[in-house]
């Protein structure tokens, strides 16, 4: 029998003081100085994994490594992970690497539904998520879940989701084709081929965007989709924000030796490298969250990493591959900026966007409006901060225009942004005990 433990006792646990319980399992991050040296954490990871027959999710950034671990068959936390979490911290203090229990977050995202069961089809089949309960999820673990509140009766104003979703070029119509089997529609054609906008059964609703028909002007240090598409040694990429890659592995060795030849690479021509590993697989990414475009020595990088994953044995699946971005309707796009950017702890990207820098969660786009609308999209998302942290960031949301709507600390605050929207400032630690589950 596993045995299972509540998040509050996974950080109560000796030796796990580097590592934060969120939405699920509990994560760690260990900043490094390059690639190089995060890559040397992720083949000791590998080693303690292997010897434990439990492998963390791991996170390969330009400033550092994020491990997240879970017990799959719990689904949740358990003395294994508090085990391997002790052991990862041990060989990183070892490496000199600290740890910025700070800085880990998970975004999670909520849909209102009169009829979930209506809706939640359309969601999996847009994202390519898997249903558990009530929530639908990424199956590789790297975007958010989407969790559906059922109402007892209509709200004319209540919360309505858009997503952008990037996928592969060659995945779009298929895509497309499955959320209108699931009672999807289209709600305007006027941007095919750039992007599909559909809406699920309650007005939701998603762009599905492939890079099709890109006719911008571009300066000519960077790569245009149609041209990267193009270009030879890259047949295993597909662009959405940056080019990215996944190649399927044959369990945790494979994927690591490819991290490792990667950030060589990476290193070697001096572009950042974003890579996610997994245990049955690892999404490549190239093009920076700031702006996510390509240039020549990313393109060259793609070329090199298709090649070491090809000498390497393994095989692309550019089906697995989307980005996610959340759109806000926004009156006036400074203000909503501003409370974003301090509720989620994003970074500011040109006039009307935010990105995370460890491109963990989703992007944010702040669509102007040019005058009110009574049904605008309205959005609610859930950040999942470490309890050390999570009255700073109300304040701070507070501080950037925000109101608290509703104060269940030290669980969750309610906070409105200065046009409606809402997001939830919650913790995991101590829910369990409190409410008895």
């Amino acid at each position: 029998m596993p045995d299972e433990i509540t998040p509050k006792q996974f950080e109560d646990a000796e030796g796990t003081g580097d590592w934060r319980a969120l939405a699920r399992g509990a994560t760690a991050l260990f900043r490094t100085r390059s690639l190089g040296e995060g890559a040397v954490l992720v083949e000791h990871v590998r080693v303690l994994a292997d010897g434990a027959n439990h492998h963390p999710d791991v996170d390969l950034r330009p400033e550092g490594v994020v491990v997240r671990v879970f017990s799959h068959d719990v689904r949740g936390l358990t003395g294994r992970d508090v085990a391997l979490a002790r052991e990862i911290s041990e060989t990183a203090a070892e490496l000199g690497l600290a740890a910025d229990p700070a800085a880990v977050q998970d975004v999670e995202l909520t849909i209102d539904a009169l009829d979930r069961e209506r809706v939640m089809p359309f969601w999996g089949a847009v994202l390519g998520y898997r249903r558990i309960d009530e929530d639908l999820l990424d199956p590789h673990e790297r975007w958010p879940g989407i969790w559906f509140q059922q109402m007892d009766e209509p709200r004319p104003l209540r919360n309505r989701l858009h997503l952008d979703v990037f996928v592969p070029h060659d995945v779009r119509a298929t895509r497309v084709d499955a959320a209108l089997a699931t009672g999807g529609r289209v709600t305007t054609e006027e941007f095919v081929p750039r992007w599909w906008t559909l809406a699920d059964p309650e007005g939701n609703e998603a762009d599905i965007d492939a890079w099709e028909g890109f006719d911008e002007e571009l300066p000519d240090h960077l790569v245009a989709p149609d041209t990267f598409r193009a270009a030879e040694g890259v047949d295993d990429w597909r662009v959405l924000q940056g080019a990215s890659a996944y190649y399927a592995t044959g369990g945790y060795d494979e994927g690591v030796e490819l991290v490792a030849q990667a950030a060589r690479v990476a290193e070697e021509i001096g572009v950042p490298l974003f890579a996610d590993l997994r245990y049955a697989g690892v999404t490549l990414r190239v093009g920076p969250p700031e702006d996510g475009w390509i240039d020549a020595d990313r393109l060259t990088l793609a070329r090199r990493i298709q090649e070491a994953a090809r000498g390497l044995g393994l095989s692309a699946d550019p089906a697995v591959l989307r980005d996610v971005q959340l759109t806000f309707d926004a009156l006036d796009v400074p203000a909503l900026q501003r409370f974003w950017a301090a509720a989620l702890g994003y970074a500011v990207r040109e006039d009307t966007d935010l990105y995370d820098a460890l491109l963990r969660g989703p992007s944010v786009f702040f669509q102007p409006m040019d005058a009110p609308r009574e049904q605008r999209n309205r959005i609610h998302v859930d950040v999942l901060v470490p309890a050390d942290v999570a009255d700073a960031r109300v304040a701070a949301a507070v501080a950037a225009g925000g109101r608290v709507v509703r104060d269940e600390a030290p669980f969750w605050r309610t906070v409105a942004d200065p046009e409606g929207n809402e997001v939830d400032i919650a913790v995991i630690p101590g829910r369990a005990e409190a409410w008895g589950d």
